[in-house]
């Protein structure tokens, strides 16, 4: 027990001896300001907050880090460190935070953003001044005390020639010149920083003499003035001046994008005039190009030719003129017999008219038709005619929409399954116009409304469909569709007759209408409203409803209803039935009638004749009293 307290007292005289200390908050600033301009200095300050109870034992660790990259680290006992930046630069621009750490415990601080404006002047330094074309010097570009990631770029004339990237502030480039003259050089950087950059100004001009080799290309061009296509143009190149080549000069004769030629010394070439260009002659010693150009303007013998249809509409399999015609030609040079006009055509055979004109049934189908006019060996092709030949209508079909109903409007419907839209649709009766309705989009209907008195009557009804201008169209076969009539003449039969219906007897009702069927009945009796009894349908004109033994209780007013798709219902006349009593029944009450009656008359007689016999003794006795 003895050790075990001691220790225990040793554990709390150290545990007494430690100070406890809480890491609160740790804060950046950038002094003097964030925003600041090169060459000046800035200082920042990493500030921690912390609490104890005493003096603390480990030293605090400073970093300070630059967009997420660690820039600086120290131990500092102070509760604050400075890191310091000297002659700011643009590539100090980024966004700063510190971090402290002490004994285990860390916080970073908030993060600030430096922002460091202008960069310096770049110094541009030339290899040489003086140099021959062809020939090569080395152009250096710096960027005074500047650091980071670089993009130089290099200018002769005003016109940039090369960029170097560098990762160090100098970028040097190899500059050659083709052609004499003074040329002025210079260049300009670009400091890349994410996520942007940053460009300097302009730096010093050097200027660059370039001695002209001695010769040069000679082209010669004849005839020179008014120059019509078709004419014959004679080109000449060789080089003028004293080359002393060893193997000669290989020249170049151009006219575009086409070689005309190519010779050592000399080019000779016969060319006919078409197009107005440039004419070039060039060659090459070592790595300098010479060249010397010329324009020919050529003067158009005749305009390109244009293709034209007769019609306005093309339909398929119709008979069409193609026209191909220059609008435009040179009258001193040319007249309308000296062109020759060609149609160029995959489609069905052609017929040539003369003077360009082209007979050509229209094809099933679009085509695209060509033409080219000829003269003077200059030939010149007309630009595509699209011809898309419309489908003429087919025979149109003709419905109803919905029932017909008759004396009640209807809808009647014509479609033509083929043909180009728009399609004038017209509807007749007894081949008398009633209508006309134009379909011009592929979802529209050609819809017409009518109404007929007789059922015959929907028969008398086509359309004609037609897309053709000044043309009859398609006829359509007779409208051919159910009509329905109405219901009327409703009537009730009571078999037997209302009259002589007697209990026990089967009681038919009969209901009947005239109209179209199926019609559906309903039967009715009035028992102090309307109670229906029976409800059926039948595809006829009439229906039975059958009631088994008829007692008094059926005995009442009964009527029925009949309706069909014509939705009108109709109501019969009211019958009376009365049921009478059973012939049984009535027997029955005669018997008792005259059992009743005998019973009376027999009761009568007996009575009658029992008062009889009391006079008769009544009598004797007074007789026998008077005789005594």
């Amino acid at each position: 027990m003895g050790p075990l307290l001691l220790l225990f007292s040793c554990w709390t005289l150290v545990g007494a001896q430690t100070p406890l200390f809480k890491l609160r908050s740790v804060t950046l600033t950038i002094e003097p300001a964030t925003d600041l301009l090169r060459d000046a200095n800035a200082t920042l300050w990493c500030r921690a907050g912390v609490s104890s109870s005493g003096t603390l034992t480990h030293v605090p660790v400073y970093t300070f880090y630059k967009d997420g990259t660690k820039v600086f680290t120290k131990k500092s006992a102070s509760s604050e460190l400075a890191y310091p930046l000297l002659h700011v630069r643009y590539s100090n621009t980024g966004k700063y935070k510190c971090r402290v750490e002490i004994d285990g415990q860390g916080e970073n601080s908030d993060t600030s953003k430096l922002t460091v404006t202008g960069v310096s002047v770049p110094l541009l330094q030339l290899s040489r001044s003086t140099l021959s074309e062809g020939e090569e010097l080395t152009a250096s570009c710096s960027a005074p005390d500047e650091t980071g990631a670089f993009f130089f770029y290099f200018y002769v004339d005003g016109r940039e020639m090369q960029d170097q990237p560098a990762r160090s502030n100098r970028a040097d480039a190899q500059l050659r010149f083709n052609g004499g003259g003074v040329r002025q050089v210079h260049c300009d950087y670009t400091v890349m920083l994410a996520p942007g950059s940053t460009k300097s100004n302009k730096s010093n001009t050097v200027t660059v003499s370039v001695r002209e080799l001695s010769f040069r290309p000679l082209l010669e061009i004849r005839p020179v003035a008014e120059v019509f296509e078709g004419d014959q143009l004679s080109v000449s190149c060789r080089p003028e001046g004293n080359s002393n080549i060893p193997g000669g000069l290989l020249l170049l004769l151009t006219h575009g994008t086409q070689l005309l030629g190519s010779g050592v010394d000399h080019v000779n070439s016969s060319i006919t005039a078409k197009e107005s260009g440039e004419i070039e002659c060039s060659f090459e010693v070592g790595n300098v190009p010479k060249k010397a150009t010329k324009n020919i303007s050529v003067i158009e013998l005749f305009s390109v030719p244009r293709l034209s249809v007769s019609l306005a509409e093309v339909f398929a399999g119709d008979r069409m003129v193609l026209t191909c015609s220059s609008a435009v030609l040179v009258a001193r040079r040319l007249t309308s017999e000296d062109i020759s006009y060609a149609l160029d055509s995959k489609g069905p055979p052609t017929t040539e008219l003369g003077a360009g004109r082209f007979s050509v049934r229209a094809p099933p189908h679009p085509l695209s038709y060509t033409c080219t006019a000829t003269a003077r060996g200059i030939t010149k092709h007309s630009q595509a005619l699209l011809v898309r030949p419309k489908v003429s209508v087919v025979r149109p079909s003709i419905t109803v929409v919905e029932q017909v109903i008759l004396g009640r409007p209807f809808q009647i419907r014509c479609l033509s399954e083929g043909g180009s839209l728009p399609i004038n649709y017209t509807l007749f009766r007894k081949y008398e116009p009633l209508n006309v309705t134009t379909v011009s989009t592929p979802y529209q209907q050609a819809l017409f409304t009518a109404t007929i008195q007789e059922s015959d009557d929907i028969k008398l009804y086509m359309c004609e469909a037609a897309n053709k201008p000044n043309n009859e169209g398609e006829l359509s076969p007779r409208l051919n569709a159910s009509v329905i009539v109405p219901l009327s003449n409703a009537t009730l039969t009571a078999l037997p007759a209302p009259w002589d219906v007697s209990e026990g007897d089967a009681l038919i009702l009969i209901c009947g209408v005239t109209g179209t069927p199926p019609v559906t009945f309903k039967w009715y009796r009035k028992d102090g409203g309307a109670q229906l009894l029976f409800a059926g349908t039948a595809n006829g004109r009439s229906m039975a409803h059958r009631i088994h033994a008829v007692s008094r209780d059926h005995s009442g007013s009964y009527y029925c209803e009949a309706v069909n798709h014509a939705r009108n219902p109709v109501r019969s006349q009211t019958v009376l039935i009365e049921v009478r009593l059973a012939l049984w029944k009535k027997g029955m009450i005669a018997a008792s009638c005259l059992l009743v009656l005998c019973v009376a008359a027999l009761l009568c007689v007996l009575h009658f004749k029992s008062r009889r016999g009391k006079k008769e003794v009544t009598t004797e006795l007074s007789v026998r009293s008077i005789e005594q």
